[in-house]
């Protein structure tokens, strides 16, 4: 069972660069599909929210251990795909996290450390 996550958010496309953006969407789907299939990557997600008036619309969850995806954020094509949406993509950004079993652990560790 995957415990960590990466979370790949943004808010929309860059106003004049919409069609980059659905490009680079169709392509990085591809790109989640080969890793899944190679064992890179246990499972992913795609979420497209509601507009709401927040900044965050829609993100990518890439689930896997936590050496998987370490591996995978040490890549160039990895690297290269991030780059590619920050500069096509406003409010985009990656970060870690964790999931199943690493959030009792978490949780746990966390409430270890609460004082007295």
């Amino acid at each position: 069972m995957s415990k960590g996550v990466i979370f790949y958010g943004w808010n929309r496309s860059v106003p004049g660069r919409e069609q980059i953006s659905a490009a680079h969407f169709q392509e990085y789907l591809r790109y989640l599909v080969g890793l899944q299939e190679s064992g890179t990557i246990d499972s992913y997600e795609v979420v497209l929210l509601d507009p709401h008036g927040g900044d965050l619309n829609g993100f990518f969850l890439l689930r896997g251990s936590f050496e998987q995806l370490d591996a995978l954020q040490a890549t160039d094509e990895y690297q290269n795909h991030v780059t590619r949406g920050n500069l096509h993509l406003e409010g985009s950004g990656a970060i870690r996290g964790v999931t199943g079993e690493g959030v009792m652990e978490w949780m746990a560790r966390w409430t270890a450390n609460l004082p007295d």
